[in-house]
């Protein structure tokens, strides 16, 4: 009985990791800021939405880490971190976002 249980607990603790698999590695997909007005840059905000305060600015070519994304309103919003300093995380528009 305990053997069972065992195996039935170790094989739930396996699937739901290997289940998780796919949509984790999501995270790893590169994508650069693109398409940013020369003068301006792409804001990084601290929530999905304009109401966020900006935590940075971002010049195109600035490559970022994509976690997730959601919809918001009209816009897409996708929970990044920047490649060369992966503490900074915030959000930012989808629409400015080119996979590499």
């Amino acid at each position: 009985m305990r053997r069972t249980l065992f195996r039935s607990v170790v094989a739930g603790a396996l699937a739901a990791v290997l289940g998780a698999a796919p949509a984790a590695a999501g995270w790893r997909d590169r994508y650069e800021v693109h398409g940013v007005e020369d003068d301006d840059m792409l804001k990084m905000r601290a929530g999905p939405g304009t109401g966020y305060v900006v935590i940075a600015g971002l010049p195109n070519g600035t490559v970022l880490r994509v976690h997730s994304c959601q919809q918001t309103g009209g816009t897409r919003w996708c929970n990044v971190s920047l490649e060369r300093a992966r503490t900074l995380k915030g959000y930012v528009s989808w629409a400015y976002l080119r996979k590499m």
